[in-house]
């Protein structure tokens, strides 16, 4: 798949070819804004549900003396949600909600074109080396294995598992049920470095894009629809097996990390993509 190989205009300076398809859409320059500092949860009011609060924080540890009964029954179900009602200009992680009630922490871009943008995913390569083995969840933990009926191999962009935490989203692979529950219309992609804290992702990411075309919402406004409904299975049909078997397939064709023809940069290999909703 090639949903994410858009036109952009990088943030930093390159160190692979920039990627060009023209039938996707525009996607434009990004810069990090200075964060505001503000009290250790925000407070604001929604019709028939009284306080709603939701937690700024930059680790589980910043929320600790936060007491579950300060929240009410009624949280936001997306960072977008609380940037349209707060205004807040703090990145962080917040308390989220699925239509379902179930309850998960999700970080908050609050800045980037307007905010309200909700990390749903990351895809982090521990071994590209390794094919298809533990650890690559997006693609298949079973072997390269093209026989039914592991041809679709975890089938995690297509499924509803969850795995993984925020703060670790640049050490391993991570998804939160966002990715399946909420009803988006674009989508941000950030190149991070691997084992980069939270508080340093926007200004350590490699690359920066997002859409602005709301075309997520003509394929049911989520990953999880677009993989499920329109692309079938999980992802997982490489083209050589297992040479391309691994969440980061065919990366390194050309040679590890040498950025000449069909082999990204040794920088950008060794980076997670983090995969945000608005």
């Amino acid at each position: 798949m090639e949903w994410y190989s858009a036109r952009m205009t990088e943030d930093s300076a390159p160190t692979r070819r920039p990627i060009s398809c023209s039938h996707l859409p525009s996607l434009v320059k990004v810069t990090p804004r200075p964060v505001r500092e503000e009290r250790p949860y925000q407070e604001y009011k929604t019709p028939g549900a009284g306080v709603v609060r939701t937690a700024v924080c930059f680790s589980a540890e910043d929320c600790s003396e936060i007491s579950q009964n300060k929240w009410s029954e009624e949280l936001p179900h997306s960072c977008l949600e609380i940037k349209e009602k707060t205004k807040t200009e703090r990145d962080g992680l917040y308390l989220l909600q699925t239509k379902s009630g179930q309850s998960y922490q999700a970080f908050c871009d609050m800045n980037t074109n307007g905010g309200g943008w909700t990390l749903v995913a990351s895809v982090h390569e521990n071994n590209i080396a390794a094919k298809c083995t533990t650890g690559d969840r997006w693609t298949s933990q079973q072997g390269s294995n093209p026989a039914v009926p592991f041809v679709d191999g975890d089938k995690n962009w297509a499924n509803l598992n969850t795995f993984g935490v925020p703060e670790s989203a640049t050490d391993d692979d991570y998804k939160n049920p966002g990715y399946y529950d909420l009803e988006a219309n674009d989508i941000a992609v950030w190149h991070v470095p691997n084992g980069t804290p939270l508080p340093a992702w926007k200004t350590s990411s490699l690359f920066r894009y997002h859409t602005e075309s709301k075309f997520l919402a003509a394929f049911g406004g989520s990953l999880y629809s677009f993989f499920k409904f329109c692309v079938g299975g999980g992802g997982y049909v490489p083209e050589a097996s297992p040479r391309q078997c691994s969440d980061f397939s065919a990366f390194d064709w050309s040679g590890y990390g040498t950025g000449v023809e069909w082999s990204a940069t040794k920088k950008l290999l060794e980076s997670a993509i983090l995969i945000y909703y608005r």
